[in-house]
């Protein structure tokens, strides 16, 4: 067997679901945005999306309260933006004018869209049972935008510790979903 054991810490580089997204929050006035990696679909129609956000974050609190927030999807052209946003607080500076985000009203929630992103997904928190032990909130999209001159995103992927994946390559094989 040519495989060797591997660090369990690491185990979630391995399965990161999706691309790194951008989640925006308000409350009392004051946008906030931060970066999120550990998120996955959990039902089709309604769209649910379960995802944990830690609750030593700025956004937990402003989540737990408003129950509303826009996940909002960058491509690889706002890689070093994304990341800089996850290094940093919302306790501490305004996110959307340190790094030049434009915050765009939604239609159904008071958290704002973030415009350089080519698909924003505005979300009502539906579940919170798994929150208090495990700071997973499940949320459903009421509403979605895209970027329609955006042919071929190129999402970001996190495997840990700074290191991303850029989505690459599709391929088309047949299939019975519709």
């Amino acid at each position: 067997m040519k495989k060797k054991s591997f660090p369990l810490s690491k185990v979630y580089g391995l399965l990161e679901p999706g691309p790194v997204v951008m989640v925006t929050t308000a409350s009392r006035g004051r946008n906030n945005v931060m970066t999120m990696s550990w998120h996955t679909m959990l039902e089709f129609e309604p769209p649910l999306i379960g995802c944990v956000i830690s609750n030593r974050d700025y956004t937990f609190n402003i989540l737990k309260a408003t129950k509303e927030c826009v996940i909002n999807l960058p491509t690889v052209e706002l890689a070093a933006k994304v990341v800089r946003v996850g290094n940093t607080s919302g306790r501490d500076i305004d996110k959307f004018k340190t790094f030049a985000l434009t915050a765009m009203p939604a239609s159904s929630v008071k958290a704002p869209l973030i415009d350089e992103c080519y698909a924003n997904l505005e979300c009502k928190v539906v579940d919170t049972v798994m929150v208090n032990k495990y700071n997973f909130f499940v949320l459903e999209v009421v509403k979605a935008w895209i970027d329609t001159a955006v042919k071929h995103p190129q999402t970001i992927h996190h495997l840990g510790k700074g290191v991303f994946m850029v989505a690459g390559k599709t391929i088309k094989l047949p299939s019975k979903m519709k």
